[in-house]
């Protein structure tokens, strides 16, 4: 038998497909026209600043609040510890106590609170606790007490007040000892108020906004009456008359409008640096130097912003 033909090598091999055409460069985009470069920076510091504002009422405030709340329970248990916890609005050496120092600390297990009372009911009070008005006396004591506290924004420790039902128990701790109050109802504007309370006896209202997130449309109260014998009432100084405007129910603190232009001043004059550096030494070296300066002026804004929102929220 004779042997097969071999195959020819060009045979066996496979044709290349033909190369795709190669593409054209693309066109160099025109550098932007310093209108529209400004254009654009504003709307960076726009969205800098609704981003940087939702970032501090829900992150940056309930971190900063959680932290003061750890600074102001040891320094109360300290002050507990040594008797010189206030019983009025002086101090143990009867010196007014300033806003922001601790009073009292409320625990309403039902909705897993447990948080140190401070004195004032101003915006930048509220950041740090529950603040107890100055026009009223302590919780515990003889008369009405009034505190009020945030429902969504710096840890909202007010905001499951509704999930409360009459004949509920919890306890507020001052320098007279612990107290136990129980929940009477909860109300809304327009509706009846508890009757007077007997002499001797101490009642709690605390208060908080009512409506959606950031568009509070009213207040919301729960009143409490305390079990057991009450205390005597301590001095006040402060009177219904006397209460500055920006402890009253969602008041607004306009002292720092100072702050605010700066901090205005201070993210303006960012964004006009970052603009410049942009067409001078292009996006990634002005990424690393101009970024962290617009987040820190961005946060102080939101900050000094947030205080110009009602207290309660």
């Amino acid at each position: 038998m004779s042997a097969p033909a071999a195959t020819p090598a060009s045979s066996r091999m496979t044709p290349r497909p033909p190369r795709p055409p190669r593409r054209a460069p693309r066109a160099a985009r025109p550098p932007l026209t310093l209108p529209q470069a400004i254009a654009r920076g504003i709307l960076v510091m726009v969205a800098s600043l609704i981003v940087a504002f939702l970032t501090t009422l829900v992150l940056v405030g309930n971190v900063s609040y959680h932290a003061a709340q750890q600074q102001l329970t040891d320094r109360f248990r300290g002050e507990l510890a040594g008797g010189t916890a206030p019983v009025s609005e002086g101090d143990y050496l009867d010196v007014l106590l300033p806003d922001g120092a601790p009073v009292a600390i409320i625990d309403i297990p039902q909705i897993g609170l447990y948080d140190t009372v401070v004195e004032g009911t101003s915006s930048g009070v509220l950041m740090s606790g529950p603040g107890h008005r100055r026009d009223s006396v302590l919780p515990g004591q003889r008369g009405v007490s009034v505190l009020m506290g945030r429902a969504l924004a710096y840890g909202g420790p007010f905001g499951g007040l509704s999930r409360l039902a009459p004949g509920d128990r919890f306890s507020v701790t001052t320098g007279q000892g612990a107290h136990t109050f129980e929940v009477m109802g909860t109300r809304y504007a327009g509706d009846p108020a508890p009757s007077n309370p007997r002499p001797g006896e101490s009642r709690l209202i605390l208060m908080t906004a009512r409506g959606g997130p950031l568009t509070p449309v009213g207040v919301q109260y729960l009143d409490a009456v305390m079990v057991g014998e009450s205390q005597p009432a301590g001095v006040r100084q402060t009177t219904r008359l006397t209460l500055p405007v920006q402890d009253a129910p969602l008041a607004t603190d306009t002292r720092t409008v100072w702050a605010l232009i700066f901090s205005l001043q201070l993210l303006v004059a960012g964004e006009i640096g970052a603009v410049w550096s942009l067409r001078r030494f292009g996006w990634r070296k002005s990424w690393v130097v101009f970024f962290p300066l617009l987040v820190l002026a961005s946060l102080l804004t939101a900050t000094q912003v947030a205080f110009l929102l009602p207290n309660l929220i």
